[in-house]
């Protein structure tokens, strides 16, 4: 399954048209310590770029952009009660909702990892 990266930090594994999606491990290393996470609702429409959720932390609140367009098909119900997750395990149990995408298309703007580590190491 291929996962992609965005400039704003976030992630992207896709399989078919269905995608998960959660923020990098640079992205919460800057945030520092995740005390809320609020995550669009399932059924929602979100569009590539577009604020989709909101990530709490004790230095900043942080928007989470939708890396491609689609609708929301399932989030993560754990970090509810754990949004630590997002802490301590970015981009697996932390991610943060699923997705249909509407076209595969835009995918091809994104970073792979490679790519990505090589934007990190420039920042």
């Amino acid at each position: 399954m291929p996962r992609y990266f965005t400039q704003d930090h976030e992630w992207i594994d896709v399989d078919g048209t269905d995608a998960t999606v959660g923020i990098t491990d640079y992205a919460q290393s800057q945030l520092g310590d995740i005390t809320f996470v609020e995550l669009p609702a399932a059924g929602s429409s979100v569009a590539k770029g577009d604020s989709a959720s909101v990530v709490d932390s004790v230095k900043a609140a942080s928007d989470v952009y939708a890396p491609v367009s689609g609708t929301v098909s399932e989030t993560n119900a754990a970090l509810e009660d754990e949004p630590e997750l997002v802490n301590s395990a970015a981009e697996s149990d932390g991610w943060l909702w699923r997705m249909t995408l509407s076209d595969a298309a835009e995918l091809e703007g994104l970073m792979d990892e490679a790519a990505y580590k090589t934007y990190v190491e420039g920042l």
